[in-house]
This record gives structure tokens, sequence and C-alpha cells, in this order.
């Protein structure tokens, strides 16, 4: 086949990503200063409840959906009737956070008696409201990704993460406290509802509901909303559990352990929905065999990204940790090392893919497996290891998900005329070159601190003195890395300018 006839080769594939990854990219240090200007103007046990108020209202956040919202990224790219899709989704999502509001309030007692926290009990309507308007705005971004406008979903990604950002920070830092915090989240995501409601139909025509379309899109969305609703509690088991056996105060030590810069989401997700809408064109133009080479190509990208940002993390954690949080939060470090095994494992896009192919069964199958694993190795790890036990628990769970869905790319990107075995969708080369060149920058920085540890401990008091050892890790890794990627005859200029957007025809 010739590979420059495909609007997947040559990089302008990813392209087409590219709006959603500068905008998430632009908005990626305002999100970032959110955890970071809590963990300074909260108390302790304060910052505890924060992060166990929202592990409440993500996780009813990501099982409520029941995968509706991400059924359009496989309907709207096959369609000409998309207000049908749209506003059943809209009316699904609208009730799913009424359910959420009620789960708040219903759920909000026995949570707080198990976290030890009765400090819960007073933020129980802002929590039920935000969970509420939050759940009702999940569509927007969504619904104009997967009309292929990946441009006007840049911008609202743009507007809403900024102002976001900036109602969670401002209020404590204004004095206002976490209940003021509370507070403005809930009239920020009352206005996204109103807004996800006016955009999503606008321009489309047609009945707002269809009977045999819902029930097709239900039909399509129920295993991987039943997939979700095993895996969010289990990638959630160890927060819970943990959670429960200790303090706000040491909760508060987890969870900045299990603390990860935006990168993940800043990439992973929009190659991840570009990829689905892509793999929907080919299925459409009669061309899936060229889905593969998507497939490589998105995931070759990532890896010469994802694998030297965990690398680097892994070797810097005394230093990004000290920097961001401060030194009472140190202790995190070993949780933190073991947490970044996440970013390592989402090289690969395999949910999208198999989404896209409509395998929402083989997702199910993983977070089944996924959940049966976790729940015994969570409840004696945590018991017996504490917070190491919970993030191990976490660590070998995901593992075990992975390898199950990537048994299932082959498969799921086969063709009557080209049959795929597992060593066939993997970039093989892109992951060699990048590990090796990680791994060397890695040992760079392990060196130099083990040369300057004496030096670091003697540094000033200051933002910069404090800032100071991270930079000249990050900056000796970054220069290293590169020069291996050029002894290994890789060009970085190359790598990124694939993710630049491109015009295609």
């Amino acid at each position: 086949m010739s590979g420059a006839a495909s609007p997947a080769a040559g990089g302008s594939f990813l392209g087409r990503a590219g709006p959603l990854v500068l905008a998430r990219l632009f908005t990626a240090g305002l999100t970032l200063s959110i955890p970071l200007v809590l963990a300074r103007v909260l108390h302790l046990d304060e910052y505890g409840t924060y992060y166990q108020l929202f592990l409440i209202a993500t996780t009813l956040y990501y099982v409520l959906p029941f995968g509706v919202v991400q059924s359009l990224y496989y309907f709207l790219p096959r369609t000409g009737e998309k207000r049908p899709y749209l506003g059943q989704t809209l009316l699904f999502m609208s009730g799913a956070g009424v359910l959420g509001a009620l789960l708040v309030f219903a759920l909000m007692g026995p949570v707080a008696a198990w976290f030890s926290n009765p400090q819960l009990l007073e933020y129980r309507w802002e929590l039920a409201a935000y969970t509420a308007f939050l759940l009702g705005s999940f569509p927007l971004e969504v619904s104009l990704t997967a009309q292929g406008r990946t441009k006007a979903s840049a911008v609202v990604y743009l507007v809403s993460d900024a102002v976001r950002a900036s109602v969670m920070v401002l209020p404590p830092l204004l004095g206002f406290s976490l209940h003021g915090l509370m507070v403005a989240v809930c009239g920020f995501t009352a206005l996204r509802f109103v807004a996800t409601w006016v955009v999503c139909l606008r321009g489309v025509t047609g009945p707002l509901v269809s009977g045999p379309l819902l029930r097709a899109q239900l039909a399509y969305a129920a295993p991987f909303g039943a997939a979700m609703f095993l895996a969010i509690p289990q990638q959630n088991a160890h927060l819970y559990m943990v959670a429960g056996a200790v303090a706000p105060a040491m909760y508060a030590l987890y969870r900045v352990g299990c603390f990860q810069l935006p990168v993940v989401d800043l990439l992973y997700t929009p190659t991840s929905e570009v990829l689905m809408v892509r793999l929907g064109e080919l299925e459409r133009e009669g061309r899936l065999e060229e889905g593969v080479d998507a497939f490589r190509e998105a995931a070759g990208k990532l890896a010469y990204v994802f694998l030297p940002f965990a690398a680097f993390l892994f070797a810097a954690a005394p230093e990004f940790i000290g920097a961001l949080f401060g030194e009472k939060f140190l202790p995190a470090v070993p949780v933190f090392r073991i947490s970044v095994l996440g970013v390592v494992l989402s090289i690969l896009p395999m949910d999208g893919t198999l989404r896209a192919r409509g395998l929402t069964r083989a997702i199910f199958v993983s977070y089944a497996v996924k959940a049966a694993v976790t729940v015994p190795l969570v409840y004696f790890g945590v018991k017996h290891l504490g917070m190491m036990g919970g993030i191990g628990s976490w660590a070998v769970a995901e593992v075990v998900g992975k390898v199950l869905l990537l048994t299932r790319i082959p498969a799921a990107l086969s063709t009557p005329r080209r049959s795929l075995r597992l060593v066939d969708v993997i970039p093989w080369r892109e992951l060699g070159r990048a590990s090796l060149a990680a791994g060397a920058a890695g040992l760079a920085v392990f060196v130099l601190r083990s040369a300057a540890q004496g030096a670091w401990g003697h540094l000033p008091q200051g933002f910069f003195w404090r800032v100071l050892p991270l930079a000249v890790a990050g900056v000796l890794f970054s220069v290293g890395y590169v020069v291996m990627l050029y002894v290994a005859g890789v060009r970085p200029l190359a790598v990124l300018a694939g993710l630049r957007p491109r015009r295609t025809a």
C-alpha cells in the first residue's frame, strides 16, 4: 500500500491532534498550579480533605456516564444525523448529574466515617452541586472532537481549563480557604453546564432523541460503561483504602506521591481521541488496513515523550517533590517513584483503538480482571505495607490490565487482506531508542545527585534555591536525552513536528 496517500501517514494524522495538544499545553501550567498553591495555603489536614472531596466527585464523574459520552467518538464520524446522538447524550448526562448529586448526599455520611474525617460533611451541598454540573457538562469537548472540530475543541479546553484553575486557586489565596474554593467551582461548573447545551446543539438539525439510535448508542456504550463501572473504583481502590487507614494529613502525603504532571493527559487523550476518529474514517472508506500504521505512529511519537518523562521523574523524584511541594512532602518520594509507571503504561493508545473498532467488551473483560486482582492486593498491601502496599497494588493491577488489552489489538486492527500479530503493532524501534536514551539520561541524574548532595543541603532558603536542583537535573537530563537520540539516529525536532497542527486536504 502507499503510505503517501494516507492521511495517517507522514505525521499528518497526529497533526490533527495538534490544536488539542497545544491548548492543553497552554493551560497545563495553570492546571498544575492548583495542587501546588493549595499545598502551601491550606493546612495539611485541610489539604487532605480537599483531595478526599475531589476523589468522591471524580469517581462519580467517570463511572456514571456509562460510556455514553465516549460513544460519540464512534457514532458521530459515521453518521449524518448528529443531533439525536448529541441530544440524547446531553439528556443522559443531565440525568447522570442528578443521580450523582443524590449519591453524594446518600454516601457522604458513610464515606466520612470510613475516612475518619467528619469535616467532609460540611461540604455536602457544594460537592453535590459540583458533581451534578460536572457530569452534565462532560459532553462539551468530546462532541466537538468527535465531529472533527479539533480547533473549536481546543478553544473550549483553553478557556474552560483556564477559568477552572482560576476559580480553584484564587479563593484560598484571598483567604476564603476550602469552603470558598468549593463554592467557586460550583458556580464555574454551572456556567459550563449551560454552555454545553448551547455549543453541542448549535448548527445541527433534526429530532433531539431517536428511539432506534438511542438503543444502538446504549448497546454500544454498555460494555464500555460497565468496564468503567469496574475500572474507576478499581483504579481508585488504593486511594480509598489508604484514606481509610491513615489520617487526612498522611493521606495528603500519599496523594502528593500519586501526583503526576498533566503531560499524559496533555498528549495521550487528544492523540487517542483523534486516532478513534481516524480509524472510523478509514473503516468507512474501506482502508482499515492502514489503521495499524496510524496506531504505530501514535504510539511511537508518544514513546519519545513518555519514556524520558517517566525516567526523569523517577531519577529526580526528591528534587521534583521538594521544589513543587516543599520539604515536608519528601516522605512521598518512594510512592511517587512507583506511580510514574503509569506514564510508561500510557504509550500504547489501546483503549481508544478498541472503542473505535467496537470491541468494548474486551475493555470490560480487562477491567473485570483488574478488579479481581486489585481487591485482595490492595487489602493485604495496605494492611501489611501501608502506603507502599497501596501504590504497589495499583501498579500490579495496571500492568495486568494493559497486557490483556494489548493481546486484543492485533485482531482489532486486522483485516481480511492484512492479518496482524502482536509483533506487528508495537513500534519496536521507537521504544528501543527512547528507552536507551532515557535510561542513560536518568543515570546521569543519579550521578549528579551523588556528587552534589552535600552542596544541595547547604543552599539558602527561598523559591529560587529550592527549584535550582530540579532545574540543574532537568537541564542535564534533557541534554543527555537529546544527545543520545542523535547518536541513535533520531532527530527530536522531526518527532515534535508530528504533533504540530497541519493542513489536510
